[in-house]
């Protein structure tokens, strides 16, 4: 995001690393011409922060996102948030948890192996988090939520995967929720849910 660069909290100084997102498609932006993002920092830990999303149609769509980044320093460690400015003026003193919540895929669960490409890389050298929501659309396309109705999908990261990983997706069904674990070996890297709102 921009801001995090003119506010001086961006790279190389200063690196972020998604935990976990939220996104309630509260109605589906599919008739909207123009989209108005709002964002501001909605919580703030030792070592990380939250950042918040609305996005609002001029006809009618809306999406709400809430994500925990965890705050890496110039070396790529976990670092201390300190001085922190407008960002931890916006989070009013709420908190946020670092802590995951979406369950492991059941024991032998059947695997499909998802092979990884070049370009699905990011700058830290790990999959691109906008490349796991590609896999949860194409498992989506075949038994799932309807992503044209109001939905919630939930995201939970782990551990890095890099390229030289060989990753397979798993599919279960938690609570009546859609799940999909992406895993490698015997490690679960990151899971998804997506339900339908009512």
């Amino acid at each position: 995001m921009d801001d995090v660069d003119e506010t001086g909290w961006g790279a190389p100084e200063h690196l972020w690393v998604l935990r976990h997102i939220r996104i309630d498609v509260v109605s589906p932006l599919v008739e909207d011409d123009r989209v108005e993002l709002t964002t501001w920092c909605s919580g703030m830990a030792a070592v990380a922060a939250g950042r918040r999303m609305s996005l609002t149609g001029d006809r009618g769509g809306s999406v709400e996102l809430d994500s925990v980044w965890i705050h890496l320093g110039p070396d790529a460690r976990p670092a201390r948030i300190e001085g922190f400015g407008v960002y931890a003026e916006a989070t009013g003193g709420r908190a946020v948890a670092t802590r995951l919540e979406l369950p492991d895929p059941p024991p032998g669960g059947e695997r499909t192996r998802w092979p990884l490409r070049t370009t699905d890389i990011d700058l830290l050298g790990h999959l691109n988090n906008a490349i796991y929501w590609q896999a949860v659309e194409d498992a989506l396309s075949r038994s799932g939520p309807d992503p044209r109705r109001p939905l919630r999908a939930l995201l939970g990261h782990r551990h890095a995967i890099d390229l030289d990983e060989e990753v397979e997706l798993v599919e279960f069904s938690d609570d009546g929720r859609f799940s999909l674990a992406f895993v490698t070996g015997d490690v679960v890297k990151a899971v998804a849910c997506v339900e339908q709102l009512s």
